[in-house]
């Protein structure tokens, strides 16, 4: 309501209507106005004569008139519309011996048409580009320098589309390709004005995926020829199969001789294989395949889809393999292939079904399709021109509203380049190739042909739908070795498990033992009043029994592995182990320790009051060195054992172990942990490789708690050794039983000491492992308890001395009255023993005294005159005395015989005193009695 109010004039209605055709106004309320147009077009087999837009003037007129529908004139007397093409007759991949015919083909059946291009002609300009983008580039600036100008090029191969597409923008021309499959040349960016029939090689890519997931491989290799198409369309598929959860495991590459990469895959045991090369290099790679007989049940190969179907049959100089070699390389080999004919018997927009066009297009080859360069997209080719021709029509129409036509194009005009651009973008129509569609990237849209050679014939297993996810599956897939072959080498786990003959075998033994062992502790309980048991010390043969009873219960669960328990309860049968053996080898060993250490302590204490008194008596004379000698020595009676010590000696050997096992199972808990050998290949089947595992219990300190428990143990079995042999010639009745305990140690502790670091060797080996370790703990009992007490039971038995001592029992009344009957006997034995040696001895001393008393009756009657001497405290006469016949050291004396000159102490201590004070009564009372004691 802000604009003042004004009358417009209107447009006459009847430009609204036109007859063959169609009339859209623009900006039209209820009547044409200023500001209203009309866009007029006809229908087919019409052509618009006169503008094709006209505006509504303020003046209340058209601005132009309006246009005519007329029906299309005859294709004689049409301009030239020129198309610039490069076809590869020959290279890597030789598609234009099919794709020329076909694009032929095309234009006849297009020009024939009076419903498009009815005022042009289609025509074609060519060249041989070999595929080689050198050549191309020579043919493209003749193409480009050359009359008559193209108002399209059309080359084939990825390589030379690359180079085309990325000149041709600077001289404004759409690029149409038909057999590029490069994934690069979907950049827009880089190649503006480019699209193409064949869709990209990529297309190939979720084909393969689904492939992969469908017969179970993960594991992907792959190899390709150095290009940018493959590699491209390779670092797809690598995106591809990871957003998929695959692996690409081996890439490998080669510009002209395969020979090494295909070694490379045969070393590396790749088994599922994607081909990425042109046909002329898949000869040379099968080639090589063969050679390294990369082939057969073990592997697939999946290749393009694109080469002729009898590519492996041409006789190539490049190779020196035969036909049927290659034949053998390359059976069982999957492609993938866009679907570059449709499968539906259905016409396309040229009125042709496509086995019509296939056999047309034979007709016009003259020569076998499989011999045939570029058969299969052939079909492409022919769309192209029709999608061309199309385009082309759609732009004249939209340059007619412009007042321009397609003559008018030149390689400056950005505006029908545009029209052309934007014509072919929309494209969609019915093909012989199927449904043909451009996408953003101006690639074609298709299904995907997935086909298998069986019997050297290619055989069609299904298609697939990448825009709907849809697999469409045959089940005729055929396979050499009857089914799909791992994508590797399974590996195959198997534990090693413990022999279980062997593991029941000596657990029958650790199962006697034990029986031996309890035995032998209720025998030691039973017989605990005897006489001969007490002496013994019982309480610690009951400890060594209970140890070797524990030590023997470990061989169970040593034996036990995953073919019994599950891994859940392996750490607790870990700990089982350790336990068990650790407190049976404590109480067994420590107790026998705990005898022999007591023993050699009181015989060490004996012996250095034996060596005293022997200084003593060196130093006093050799009478009292020489009162008493035995062959061995004895422990006296005096010295008393406290059985406490004993018990606490194991208790704190037992402590100890206690203490170190706890805190190693707080630390450090043993746990289950896999030791992995060697792969095992089976005789049967070649995708399996066996992977032998076996079971230990272990932590993370392993080693060093092992240090510390073998340390500690080790240095008791060497000083039990030690023990054991300084005391072998020791004899005491407080235990009696040493010297077998001393056996029994020298057996332990060799056996131990061997085992120990064997079966760490032989870990490796779970039977050899077991056997020691589990034999060495048996035959430890084993000899322990029969060395213990075995000749107790026999002595007891022969003798019969449990039936005396019941006899004397009964006799006191008590146990204790015997014990005290016994130490009574013992003492009256020990005495008269005494009294014997007492009585030898006085003798001797009465005798000694009849010698001094002869030899001082002697003295006396040969003394001199004058018997003061002023040397009387010496017996030995000094050189010169007038009484003494003993020469002198000088040489000179008397010449009567010598005297005897004592050297006892005895004797010495009689004739000390002075001459007149001796008498018969000094040396025989008092001082010889005091000198014998």
């Amino acid at each position: 309501m802000a604009h003042p109010s004004r009358c417009l004039r209107t447009c006459p209605r009847m430009h609204l209507s036109l007859e063959n055709g169609r009339v859209v106004p623009r900006g039209l309320e209820r009547v044409p106005v200023e500001g209203t147009w009309a866009e007029y077009s006809c229908e087919p087999g019409f052509r618009l004569v006169g503008s094709a837009r006209s505006n509504c003037t303020k003046l209340g007129r058209w601005s132009h008139p309006k246009p005519v529908c007329e029906l299309r004139r005859s294709p004689s007397g049409r301009k030239a519309v020129h198309v610039g093409a490069l076809f590869p007759m020959s290279g890597g991949w030789p598609g234009g011996q099919a794709c020329l015919p076909a694009v032929q083909m095309a234009l006849e059946d297009v020009n024939r048409r009076p419903d498009i291009l009815p005022d042009y002609e289609l025509r074609l300009i060519h060249h041989d580009s070999k595929c080689d983008p050198g050549q191309a580039t020579k043919f493209l600036y003749e193409l480009l320098y050359n009359d008559p100008i193209k108002i399209i090029l059309m080359p084939g191969c990825s390589s030379v589309s690359t180079l085309v597409a990325e000149a041709a923008r600077m001289w404004n021309l759409i690029v149409l390709s038909y057999g590029s499959s490069s994934p690069a040349l979907s950049n827009r960016q880089r190649f503006p004005t480019f699209f193409r029939t064949h869709p990209s090689a990529t297309l190939h890519n979720p084909t393969r995926v689904q492939l992969f997931k469908k017969w179970g491989w993960t594991k992907i290799a792959t190899i390709q020829q150095t290009t940018e198409v493959f590699t491209s369309t390779l670092d797809d598929l690598d995106q591809r199969v990871k957003e998929a959860g695959l692996e690409i495991t081996f890439r490998q590459s080669f510009f002209s001789d395969p020979a090494a990469p295909v070694r490379n895959l045969k070393r590396q045991d790749a088994r599922i294989i994607v081909g990425l090369f042109y046909e002329t290099e898949a000869r040379k790679v099968f080639c090589e395949v063969y050679k390294e007989k990369l082939y057969g049940k073990k592997y697939v190969w999946f290749l393009i889809g694109w080469y002729a179907d009898n590519w492996f049959r041409i006789k190539d100089p490049a190779i020196n393999c035969t036909e049927a070699e290659m034949a053998e390389a390359v059976e069982g080999h999957v492609t993938t292939e866009i679907v570059m004919l449709n499968p539906e018997n259905t016409r396309s927009i040229s009125n042709m079904t496509s086995q019509e066009f296939i056999e047309k297009l034979q007709k016009r080859l003259g020569k076998n399709p499989e011999e045939t360069g570029g058969f299969q997209e052939a079909p492409l080719a022919y769309d192209a021109i029709w999608a061309l021709a199309l385009a082309l029509n759609k732009t004249s129409a939209e340059l007619v509203k412009k007042g321009l036509r397609l003559e008018d194009f030149n390689y400056n005009n950005k505006n029908i380049t545009d029209e052309i651009y934007r014509a072919l973008n929309s494209s969609a129509f019915e093909g012989v190739s199927g449904h043909v569609v451009f996408d953003a990237s101006g690639s074609r849209m298709a299904w995907t042909l997935i086909e298998q050679l069986q019997g050297g014939v290619y055989k069609k297993i299904g298609y697939y739908d990448s825009t709907k996810d849809n697999l469409s599956w045959y089940n005729n897939d055929r396979w050499i070795g009857g089914s799909p072959p791992a994508d590797y080498t399974k590996v195959i786990t198997t534990f090693r498990f413990l022999s279980q003959k062997l593991f029941i075998s000596v657990s029958v033994l650790a199962s006697l033992g034990i029986v031996l062992a309890v035995v032998c502790l209720a025998f030691n309980i039973y017989n605990g009043h005897v006489r001969y048991i007490q002496n013994s010390q019982p309480y610690l043969n009951n400890m060594t029994a209970v140890g070797c009873t524990l030590a023997l219960a470990a061989v169970f669960p040593l034996g036990l592995d995953g073919y019994h328990i599950g891994p859940g309860m392996f750490p607790f049968v870990c700990q089982a182990r350790l336990w068990l053996l650790g407190l049976g080898f404590s109480l067994a060993y420590g107790s026998m320790f705990t005898k022999i250490w007591w023993v050699h302590t009181v015989f060490t204490k004996k012996e250095e009051k034996k060596e005293k008194r022997k200084v003593r008596g060196d130093t006093g004379g050799g009478l009292r060195g020489s009162l008493v000698t035995r062959p061995h020595p004895k422990i006296p009676k005096s010295q008393t054992l406290e059985p406490w010590k004993l018990y606490a000696t194991v208790g704190l050997l037992v402590g100890l172990d206690v203490v170190t096992l706890v805190v190693w199972q707080i630390v450090d808990p043993l746990h289950r942990t896999i030791e992995e050998f060697t792969k095992e290949e089976p005789k049967t089947d070649l995708d399996v490789s066996i992977l032998p595992q076996l079971e230990h219990c272990s932590s993370t300190k392993m080693n060093t708690w092992l240090g510390i428990f073998y340390g500690f143990k080790g240095l008791l079995l060497l000083l039990g050794i030690f023990l054991a042999y300084e005391t072998k010639s020791v004899s005491t009745e407080k235990i009696n039983d040493h010297r077998a305990i001393g056996m029994a140690i020298y057996n332990v502790a060799v056996l131990c000491l061997i085992t120990a670091p064997v079966t760490m060797i032989l870990s490796s080996q779970q039977d050899a492992a077991f056997a020691f370790a589990a034999l060495a703990v048996v035959f430890s009992s084993y000899i322990t308890l029969v060395v213990l007490f075995v000749p107790k039971m026999r002595r007891l038995i022969t003798r019969g001395e449990w039936q005396s001592e019941q006899q004397d029992t009964m006799k006191t009344g008590s146990s204790t009255n015997n014990n005290e009957e016994e130490k009574s006997r013992l003492l009256e034995k020990e005495n008269r023993e005494l009294e014997k040696i007492i009585a030898e001895k006085e003798e001797r001393v009465s005798e000694l005294r009849q010698q001094l008393q002869d030899r001082q009756q002697l003295r006396s009657r040969r003394r001199p005159s004058n018997p003061s001497r002023e040397n009387g405290d010496n017996n030995h006469f000094p050189p010169g005395s007038g009484g003494a016949p003993a020469a002198p050291p000088g040489g000179g004396g008397g010449t009567g015989p010598p005297f005897y000159q004592p050297n006892l102490p005895l004797v010495r201590c009689l004739v000390s005193e002075q001459a007149e004070k001796l008498g018969r009564g000094n040396c025989d009372g008092s001082r010889v009695h005091l000198l014998y004691k």
